[in-house]
């Protein structure tokens, strides 16, 4: 298949940013709700099973890292179809393998195919649509949020034929991966007929993710990417629990905890725009911040008095998740730089998310209270408020890197 307009190529790529956003968390997402299930058909133990869902994190954090090579290598479009034919193929053989070892190397080659989507695509979205970066991240951020909660409330459903029932309720995802992979292959494949000359000086580049580390504002957008990830995957684990301690039923609990998450979908809306037309988006970051420590702070004190009201909190504070994505495409100019940014905070960010919920199951195990776990969150809330200050602060990355 040949894209030859301008416009085709255009409409293609927002497809192909669609698609590919809906599988870079389905992965993941997918296998909490019938851990059980995987764990007793394949004979897991408990430290495995913790393993396994600490391997996103991990994943996201370390191949990460190598996006920006690989991108030198391929090209931004090439590096993204690779990645999630990867994912494609990890998700579509793992549900069919009988023993924890196949199936744990499988999980990481399918997440480390989410890694590369994850960094690349907020530069392939600046490169792509230089004059619609608010919509169009606004889209992948949707489309990203869109996937991971369609992906964790069906999974159960999904799984219900039987004791192998969560076999086809993973195995889907890389069935819809592979609708992902053709169309990213077909892009890749007329991206690279139509690669302009000065490409050709593309790897001579720097592929480090390291290499922005000279930048103030870049090291602070990993440290504000990483510490808001991290309240993601804390109430991703243990919020419910929280909720269960203080006295609410198990229902309840687990309602309280999925509606933390079901703001990211009026987050990916609200958030890329914000950021691009305001010249100094720094009020937001204050106002997140007290949020999240209002949230924790209900929980901690009252959780049984209005515990809506502190989800919501914790929720509204979470649209610091798009706001950071949006920051590294408009805090930086040259796409490259993009990337570099990108890998670099994902690659830090994703450590913190992968150490965040055991250090905070680490704190409740060795005190027996929510107390410790609950300082500890109040004292990243004020790390995601500070760094948030520096990343948002009006300037480029591009020239604190020429200064130094």
């Amino acid at each position: 298949m040949k894209i030859s307009s301008t416009s085709a190529r255009l409409w293609w790529a927002l497809i192909a940013i669609v698609l590919l956003s809906l599988n870079l968390r389905p992965g993941a997402t997918s296998l909490g709700p019938v851990l059980a299930e995987v764990k007793a058909s394949l004979g897991m133990g408990g430290t495995m099973a913790g393993l396994i869902t600490a391997l996103p994190g991990l994943c996201f954090a370390v191949f990460g890292a190598l996006a920006v090579t690989l991108s030198l290598r391929l090209g931004l479009a090439g590096a993204l179809a690779a990645g999630v034919t990867a994912t494609a193929i990890g998700l579509l053989v793992r549900p069919f393998v009988g023993s924890v070892a196949p199936f744990v190397a499988l999980s990481v080659f399918a997440f480390a195919g989410m890694a590369v989507g994850n960094v690349l695509m907020p530069a392939f979205v600046k490169k792509t649509f230089p004059n619609r970066l608010a919509g169009v991240m606004s889209v992948y951020t949707i489309a990203l949020a869109i996937g991971a909660t369609t992906a964790s409330m069906i999974a159960v459903p999904l799984a219900s034929g039987g004791p192998e029932g969560w076999r086809v309720s993973l195995g889907v995802w890389g069935a819809v991966a592979a609708v992902a992979a053709l169309v990213w292959l077909l892009l890749a494949a007329s991206e690279r007929r139509r690669r302009l000359p000065v490409d050709a000086d593309a790897p001579r580049r720097s592929g480090s993710v390291f290499a922005v580390m000279g930048s103030r504002k870049a090291v602070g957008m990993a440290v504000f990417f990483g510490t808001q990830s991290m309240q993601a995957y804390v109430q991703f684990g243990w919020i419910a629990q929280m909720y269960r301690d203080g006295g609410l039923d198990p229902l309840q609990a687990g309602i309280m905890a999925s509606i933390i998450p079901g703001f990211g979908i009026p987050a990916g809306f609200i958030m890329p725009t914000v950021a691009q037309r305001m010249k100094d988006p720094r009020p937001i970051v204050i106002v997140l911040g007290l949020l999240l420590v209002a949230g924790y702070t209900g929980i901690w004190l009252a959780p049984t008095a209005a515990p809506i009201l502190w989800a919501v909190l914790l929720g509204l504070a979470g649209f610091s998740f798009p706001f950071a994505l949006a920051l590294f495409t408009i805090r930086t100019r040259d796409p490259h730089v993009t990337t570099q940014v990108s890998g670099f905070a994902q690659s830090v960010g994703y450590l913190f998310s992968a150490a965040g919920p055991f250090i905070v199951g680490m704190l409740f195990e060795v005190t027996g209270s929510w107390t410790m776990p609950l300082w500890f969150l109040l004292f990243t809330a004020f790390l995601v408020t500070v760094s948030g200050l520096v990343a948002a602060k009006p300037g480029y990355v591009d020239d604190e890197l020429a200064r130094a």
